[in-house]
């Protein structure tokens, strides 16, 4: 038997999808899902393609840029607030909460926001809401320009802290242990405010959050 009848055919071998644009940000939207940040370098995308780091540069700039598409390919599930009946300030939470649910869902997705400008057509979107919200509210135009960087920062560190919920749930219990023993002549404030630092959940934290920040906005001159 010719020896050369063992080697597989390149032609038997599953065709790869066209290299593009689109499949490389699904790529690396998957790798981010899976491994996070870390999963998401452009040789680990190129690898997940089967090509090289340099094919992937005809379609995207740098990895700044991939970051980028990633995130506002991701931002194409939060839920934009269409309903008339809705208050501005109602509006606001609830697409700040889709906001957040958004980017916790994916493991490393809240960082990306930090330290990228998504500048799509879902980023675009999301801005355009939350100023059209801010400005029925009667805020001033600079106060909604400046707010609006505030309440997108303010989700993002919430859903940051959020993604370490395990983590972060032993450590409000070892905090809330060690409040417990301290002396109140010592520490008068936390020992009476003590059942207060620890109270509400989760989803009523953050809207109080939310109020606060519109209200501060609100209160502004310019």
């Amino acid at each position: 038997m010719n020896n050369f009848e063992h080697v597989k055919s390149r032609r038997t071998r599953p065709a790869k999808p066209p290299l593009g644009l689109d499949i490389i940000i699904k790529t690396a939207y998957q790798l981010l899902s899976e491994d996070g940040i870390s999963g998401m370098s452009m040789r680990k995308v190129a690898k997940a393609l089967d090509t090289g780091p340099a094919s992937l540069y005809v379609y995207v700039e740098n990895y700044q840029k991939l970051s980028s598409y990633v995130l506002d390919y991701a931002l194409q599930d939060v839920q934009l607030a269409e309903s008339e009946t809705a208050s501005w300030k109602d509006a606001i939470i609830d697409v700040l909460r889709s906001y957040f649910l958004t980017l916790v869902k994916t493991p490393g997705l809240a960082e990306l926001t930090l330290s990228t400008s998504p500048n799509g057509p879902h980023s675009l979107e999301i801005n355009e809401c939350l100023l059209r919200n801010l400005q029925a509210g009667g805020i001033s135009p600079r106060g909604a320009a400046w707010g609006l960087d505030i309440l997108l920062l303010y989700t993002s560190s919430i859903a940051i802290e959020r993604a370490r919920h395990d983590e972060k749930d032993r450590d409000v219990e070892e905090l809330q242990a060690s409040y417990d023993v301290l002396e109140d002549s010592k520490y008068p404030m936390i020992s009476m405010l003590k059942s207060e630092l620890f109270s509400g959940d989760g989803k009523e934290r953050f809207t109080w959050g939310i109020e606060v920040i519109l209200q501060g906005i609100l209160s502004m001159k310019k």
